[in-house]
């Protein structure tokens, strides 16, 4: 099997590689699509509560021994200061350029044990890194269920919603555990042992429970028929979408692997068929040079995410990014009637403009350009419609000097000539359309 080196071996550039890659991303066949309605649905996310099954769309990975502390410190640009057993973060990676590699949601379950879970990316870079040096510790990715004829590691539920505390206290053996956001506590439901953290993609309070697969049934029973008389709805990927670019949450970034001979190891280790052999990148803006579509977690608006207190791969070159921020995450709220004037299209004579499909799109990286007074000032990624606000949104890393809310700029729709050697993308008209920024996260955070 060919490894990622090989296949940039083998291809006239690492972005034409990813244009031509035209992934759409798996939807997990175990969890329906839509349950009801995905607007049904998402009225549950804000007016009483859903049950979102994620145990199939994420891997986990299981990270435990002496040194698996310092494994995660040296690759990690967050601070581990009282990150003790119970505590969450949003672990953050980068390559030495201080570029992003990825980022996972990490609960310390043990003194020396720890689970992440998310993306694939950033568990490759820990697998590699661990490998490669001198760490007493072992770690195992389970991969997502697309990806693997095995059942998942864990079963993992959010219960999120204004009444999702009332259905906990209905099926807890016990008091709800008193936590604060990104902590977590061992709760009893249906006799077994589970993890619950405060945490979830809805912006709603609510729990996202962790434990062993098998017992996962079981639990989610129990959770349903309590749920009854809170207005419980199961989740669909539909509907579930949509939730992470409200929250300020970029899922699709291009990670920063394909150039610097320092990672030309780390690609050799890399496996061509993997995620970053077969992310798929699309959109307005184009570069010959696929250092252009990487990021740093300061263009992502996670400044929060980063500490000096300790040495990281990548420290010294974030150090200088920081200390010259240029640009940041905002949220661009597209005018109605250009939008409106998307899908009208459709019933013209003319060609149509780039279709896409509601609440979210997901077939890989989107890459828009944005502008103002025709110069380009940011990026566009991650879309998607609001049905809470009836706004189409996109998450975009755009420039410091125009991220105040309020500001009109205009986002390039579609790619040029209408034309795209990523299959995925069908001949179109390419358009412009007028945005607003506001502020990311888009809603309040009531979690």
């Amino acid at each position: 099997m060919a490894s990622l080196q090989e296949k940039l071996d083998a291809t006239t550039s690492p972005v034409e590689m990813l244009r031509q890659a035209g992934g759409r991303w798996v939807w997990p066949k175990e969890v329906a699509r839509e349950y009801t309605h995905w607007i049904d649905e998402l009225r549950a996310v804000r007016e009483t509560c859903v049950l979102a099954d994620l145990s199939h769309h994420q891997m986990d990975q299981v990270i435990e021994g002496p040194d698996a502390f310092e494994l995660l410190k040296r690759l990690c640009t967050n601070s581990f200061e009282g990150f003790d057993v119970g505590k969450s973060k949003q672990a953050v990676m980068c390559n030495p350029d201080g570029e992003f590699i990825g980022d996972d949601v990490l609960q310390r379950i043990g003194d020396e044990k720890f689970v992440m879970s998310g993306k694939v990316p950033a568990a490759n870079w820990l697998a590699y890194n661990l490998e490669q040096g001198e760490y007493d510790a072992t770690q195992t990715i389970y991969p997502k269920s697309s990806k693997s004829p095995d059942d998942p590691h864990f079963f993992t539920y959010q219960v999120q919603g204004p009444n999702a505390l009332d259905v906990m206290e209905e099926v807890i053996e016990g008091p709800i555990p008193d936590v604060p956001f990104f902590n977590f506590d061992w709760v009893t439901i249906a006799g077994h042992e589970v993890r619950a953290l405060r945490h979830g993609m809805a912006g709603e309070v609510g729990f996202e429970l962790q434990a062993p697969f098998k017992f996962g049934e079981e639990v989610k029973d129990v959770i349903l028929e309590a749920g009854q008389e809170y207005g419980i709805k199961k989740l669909g990927t539909r509907a579930y979408e949509p939730l992470s670019v409200e929250l300020g949450w970029v899922t699709t970034n291009v990670p920063a692997v394909y150039t610097n001979d320092e990672m030309k190891e780390y690609r050799e280790w890399l496996d061509g068929d993997g995620y970053e052999g077969t992310y798929s990148v699309a959109g307005s803006f184009t570069s010959d040079n696929i250092e252009d579509y990487y990021v740093s977690p300061v263009e992502l608006g996670y400044t929060h995410l980063i500490s000096f207190d300790h040495d990281f791969i990548g420290r010294e070159a974030l150090e200088e990014k920081m200390a010259n921020q240029q640009r940041t995450r905002v949220t661009l709220v597209w005018d109605k009637k250009d939008t409106v004037d998307l899908f009208a299209s459709l019933f013209e004579d003319e060609l149509p403009y780039k279709t896409f499909d509601l609440p979210r799109d997901r077939w890989g990286g989107h890459h828009d350009m944005v502008l103002k007074d025709d110069e380009m000032v940011g990026i566009s990624k991650s879309f998607a419609y609001s049905y809470k606000n009836r706004d189409m949104i996109s998450l975009c890393s755009i420039d410091d000097e125009y991220s105040e809310p309020g500001t009109e700029v205009t986002l390039v729709w579609g790619e040029e000539n209408g034309e795209s050697s990523n299959p995925l993308v069908e001949p179109h008209r390419q358009t412009e359309i007028t945005a607003t920024v506001a502020p990311s996260p888009y809603l309040p955070d009531s979690r």
